[in-house]
């Protein structure tokens, strides 16, 4: 048996989780970071100090939760496997999880935040099988919008080659901005779908695509322009979300003629979106997972570790 703690500092949130394998059991804690009202996130410096500040209340909290003792440690050390990804941010739960380990004992498992991603979207959607063989995962959040070919690897259990996504703004970004624009707090994704619920209008724009790969950069110009105009803000909030979604609806069928037949995985807080995601599934049959699966989190750190550890046992 494993008893795994995964920790994932993100430019978002606060997490922390411990995966127990013996009976499947996911115990996780999480925190959103402050931000102001009126901004869109938080300089790299000001998300490292919050996360020195919250972490240790999400440890006392989580551990309070279990008196297993722990078998190993895991955390997120960059945001992706792609070559350069780097941010500070993460660096402030893999020291953590370094001390932890070192003093413990345990062995140390590093992943990115992608990997973490897309584990905790397997698990969430009871599809972990989907971790031993080649699939397409979207990770569509507030600093990613990437299509990838996941596969097992002998060494970091799974690696995500990008092979379609935003050329420009990213699906995250897009919300925040246009639910900023529509006096929403950040982070918006929730209050606008919520506000979105509310219309009454019937919109299917067409995505700017070049070879699979999309452009969102000129929707928040037209959901300015419409807000100029007078038009109500949940109309304005519903065509932004059918933007995003007919972007990953052709990059979905795009993706699928150069790689047939391969399962579909959707991961990111932009994929908990309930207009989203009953299209997506109602034409493609991709696996999504709640919402508390689908946001930041720590959980597909320990799972991933969880493997690991069992392999190597």
């Amino acid at each position: 048996m494993s008893i795994v703690l995964g920790i994932d500092t993100s430019n978002y949130t606060t997490s922390a989780a411990i995966y127990v394998s013996e009976n499947n059991i996911m115990l996780q804690q999480k925190q959103l970071l402050p931000v102001k009202d009126g901004e869109l996130g938080l300089r790299q410096s000001d998300a490292v100090f919050h996360h020195t500040r919250q972490l240790p209340d999400i440890m006392d909290e989580l551990l309070s939760q279990t008196d297993d003792r722990l078998t190993a440690v895991a955390a997120s050390e960059r945001p992706s496997q792609a070559e350069g990804s780097y941010m500070p941010c993460f660096l402030s739960g893999f020291g953590s999880a370094r001390q932890i380990a070192a003093v413990m004992h345990l062995p140390l498992y590093r992943y990115t935040h992608q990997q973490g991603h897309v584990a905790a979207a397997a698990y969430g959607s009871d599809h972990t099988e989907l971790l031993e063989k080649e699939f397409i995962a979207f990770h569509v959040s507030g600093g990613t919008t990437d299509a990838l070919i996941v596969r097992p690897d002998k060494n970091q259990m799974i690696y995500c080659q990008r092979v379609s996504g935003s050329l420009d703004l990213k699906a995250g970004q897009l919300v925040d901005r246009v639910g900023l624009m529509l006096g929403l707090a950040f982070p918006a994704g929730p209050a606008l779908e919520a506000l979105a619920l509310t219309a009454e209008g019937l919109y299917s724009p067409k995505p700017v695509l070049r070879d699979g790969w999309c452009s969102l950069s000129g929707i928040e110009n037209q959901c300015r322009d419409l807000l100029a105009s007078g038009e109500p803000k949940a109309e304005i909030a519903l065509f932004c979300l059918m933007s995003v979604l007919s972007a990953v609806d052709e990059m979905t069928s795009s993706l699928l003629v150069k790689y047939p037949k391969r399962p579909l995985l959707y991961a990111g807080g932009v994929m908990s979106n309930t207009i989203i995601r009953s299209h997506i599934e109602n034409r493609f049959g991709g696996y999504f997972a709640p919402p508390e699966y689908s946001s930041d989190n720590a959980a597909g750190i320990a799972l991933l570790a969880s493997i690991q550890t069992g392999r190597r046992s």
